[in-house]
C-alpha cells in the first residue's frame, strides 16, 4: 500500500530502486521526473491465479511536473512461478508493460498496443506439437497498417538497439540512422511457446519497431525475445529485417 504522506521524491526513489529495468527508461523522461512535485497510483490490472502459480499486478503512476505538464509510469509488479519474490519492472508506456507481460507469460500483447494487426494463420501458443519452422510459416508477414507515435523514439530505438546480445545485431550505420527518428510504433508480429529438443518449453515473441526518420524514411528494428538459452533465461536479439529475424527464431528452437 502506498504511504499517504510519502513525499513524491520519495515515492519516485522508491519506485525506481526496486525496479529491475530502471536504467533502461528515456533519459529525458527521468530528467523530466525529477522535477515532479505530486504523484498519484491507481491499480490497472490485476491477475491472481493460485492453480496456476499467476501472480501480476500493473500500477500506473502519474506525476504533475514543475512546468505544468504531467507524466506516467506503467509499473509491472509479478511473482515467478518458482520464486516467492516479488519482482517490479517500470516501463514509460502501458504497450511496453503489456509487451513485457507477453515476454516474461507467454501471452499475446494484441489488444494492448496501438492498432495490431492480427498475426495470419494465428494458432494457440500453448500447443507445443507444431514444430515452430510451421508455425513461423503459418504466420507469414502481412502488410501492417502504420499509425506512428511521436515520443522519443530515437531513445526507443537506442535502448533497442542496447539490449540486443547477437553479434550479428545492427552495427553503428544503422544506429546513426535512427538518431533522426522522430516517431515510432511497436507490433508483435509472432508469439508462441514451443518444445525445445531438450524437452524443456521455451517462449518465442517477434516484435517490429518501426520508425520514422526526419526525411521521411520508414526503417524497422526487429527484436526476438526467447527464453531458448541454456539457464532458461530472457534473451533478446535484434536484426535489421524480419526474415532473417524468423530464421534466427527457428534455429535457436532447433538447438536450444
Amino acid at each position: 500500500m502506498s504511504d499517504p504522506y510519502e513525499t513524491t521524491e520519495a515515492h519516485l526513489d522508491r519506485l525506481l530502486g526496486r525496479a529491475l529495468n530502471s536504467y533502461d527508461l528515456p533519459d529525458r523522461l527521468v530528467e523530466r521526473l525529477g522535477t515532479a512535485l505530486a504523484h498519484s497510483s491507481s491499480l490497472h490490472t490485476t491477475h491472481h491465479n493460485q492453480a496456476a502459480g499467476v501472480w501480476r499486478e500493473t500500477h500506473r503512476h502519474t506525476y504533475l511536473l514543475a512546468d505544468g505538464g504531467s507524466a506516467s509510469l506503467w509499473e509491472l509488479s509479478y511473482r515467478p512461478e518458482s520464486d516467492r519474490a516479488v519482482r517490479h519492472e517500470v516501463f514509460a508506456s502501458k504497450a511496453e508493460a503489456c509487451l513485457a507481460v507477453a515476454r516474461l507469460f507467454g501471452e499475446s500483447a494484441a489488444g494492448a498496443v496501438p492498432d495490431p494487426m492480427p498475426l495470419a494463420g494465428e494458432v494457440d501458443p500453448y500447443d507445443d506439437t507444431p514444430a515452430l519452422g510451421a508455425l513461423l510459416a503459418s504466420s507469414a508477414p502481412v502488410p501492417r497498417h502504420r499509425e506512428y507515435v511521436v515520443q522519443d523514439s530515437a531513445d526507443h530505438a537506442r535502448r533497442v538497439l542496447r539490449r540486443a546480445e547477437n553479434p550479428d545485431r545492427p552495427g553503428e550505420r544503422v544506429a546513426a540512422l535512427l538518431r533522426a527518428a522522430y516517431a515510432h510504433q511497436i507490433t508483435q508480429a509472432f508469439g508462441t511457446r514451443q518444445a525445445l529438443p531438450n524437452g524443456r518449453d521455451a517462449g518465442f515473441n517477434l516484435y517490429e519497431h518501426a520508425f520514422v526518420l526526419l526525411d521521411g524514411t520508414e526503417l524497422s528494428l526487429w527484436e526476438v525475445e526467447h527464453t531458448a538459452t541454456p539457464d532458461g533465461r530472457h534473451m533478446c536479439e535484434v536484426y535489421e529485417s524480419e526474415a532473417v529475424a524468423r530464421g534466427a527464431m527457428e534455429l535457436r528452437a532447433r538447438v536450444g
